[in-house]
């Protein structure tokens, strides 16, 4: 078993739930926060007992749900924890999950007196009724606000936005990023819709109500969009992650390079490089879990050597850097060798990947098709 590196740790609060959230997010759940943030402590100081050493953490991430709603005395206490439980001096990057409709100046000088120093801004697009009708929270003039106010206090700003969500138009979406790349940031996420069923925006989707864009403008789009950031700056290091010069995000990177990390919270996954395990999802019983003081996970998975193979080639796939030809070969038998050979080659013949220097990597086209990829390889 690998020392853990990395931290995720889930506040599932949000006042409202984005119509396409497949998240464990939870809204109109305020009454319960104090009970969640004490089960959250007791969970980390079970967790902290059962270690012999204080294990030193590379990265923290406080995911959700809506973390910049997490109150911010309650915050300092969690820290003040997670110092007395882990070694937090090697720990490079601490980021925080914010809507920009929560940044004020308090709260973002709060977050960095906690420890924070990177935050991850949920923009998706700078159209107000498309985010009306997918009921999310902020509007545009609640994105221009936190960008004034979170470079004054953070070095590290990231801009998360959704490619392909429907009613947007290409000329709203080109200039929702030309105006983000103006800004003093540093990253950006650029992740496409994806319609999670018995979500609303599945049921919108599938009743007609809203209309999903075509996939090939989609693909058009997407590498216009690339194109556009790489001119401003922002490389793109992983399918959906652009970053300025020495900007990537580690703490993602600790996930696909599968590194071992621990998740505390409702729905929190943890991996210790041979085992994945999920917290319960349930609110009602995690709370009782902190009343006993016994954390047992809702699942336990051992991944086969087979999943692990999977896991490697989506994981180095998504990424710009690729994986090495023989890393690659080494994950099938003597006998599948060959077949894999052919496979890459025809994938690099139909333009969806290219091998370079003994190293794959995918092509745009291939980067959007990952999925259909890995399966022909494998």
């Amino acid at each position: 078993m690998q020392h853990v590196e990395s931290l995720y740790i889930h506040w599932p609060f949000c006042t409202s739930k984005c119509y396409y959230c497949d998240f464990v997010a939870l809204e109109q759940h305020a009454d319960f926060q104090d009970a969640y943030h004490e089960t959250l402590l007791q969970e980390i100081i079970a967790y902290g007992a059962s270690l012999g050493v204080k294990p030193s953490i590379k990265t923290i991430f406080i995911g959700g749900g809506t973390p910049s709603l997490y109150p911010p005395e309650k915050l300092h206490e969690l820290f003040a924890l997670l110092h007395k439980t882990f070694d937090l001096t090697q720990t490079s990057e601490i980021t925080l999950e914010a809507n920009p409709a929560d940044v004020t100046e308090d709260r973002a000088d709060a977050w960095e007196s906690a420890g924070i120093n990177r935050i991850s801004c949920g923009v998706q697009v700078l159209d107000d009724a498309v985010l009306q009708r997918l009921n999310r929270r902020q509007r545009s003039i609640d994105v221009f606000n936190a960008a004034k106010i979170l470079p004054k206090y953070f070095s590290n700003v990231s801009m998360d936005l959704i490619i392909g969500m429907p009613g947007v138009t290409d000329a709203t979406w080109l200039k929702t990023i030309e105006t983000l790349c103006a800004w003093p940031i540093q990253h950006l996420s650029i992740y496409f819709l994806t319609v999670h069923e018995k979500t609303p925006l599945y049921f919108k989707v599938q009743r007609g109500d809203l209309v999903l864009p075509d996939e090939d403008a989609l693909l058009n789009l997407y590498e216009a969009t690339v194109a556009y950031v790489a001119s401003k700056g922002f490389m793109q290091y992983e399918i959906s992650n652009f970053a300025q010069p020495g900007f990537a995000s580690q703490h993602n990177i600790g996930y696909w390079q599968r590194r071992p990390y621990k998740g505390f919270g409702i729905g929190a996954a943890s991996f210790d490089g041979a085992q994945r395990t999920v917290n319960d999802k349930n609110l009602t019983r995690y709370l009782d879990n902190g009343k006993t003081g016994s954390f047992i996970p809702l699942e336990l998975e051992t991944l086969t050597p087979q999943q692990i193979t999977m896991e490697r080639l989506m994981l180095s796939l998504r990424q710009a850097s690729g994986m090495p030809l023989h890393d690659m070969l080494e994950c099938v038998g003597e006998k599948q060798k060959n077949s894999l050979i052919a496979s890459l080659r025809d994938l690099e013949l139909i333009g969806l990947l290219r091998i370079e220097n003994d190293h794959v990597r995918l092509t745009l086209r291939g980067m959007i098709l990952e999925n259909e990829v890995v399966l022909r390889l494998i």
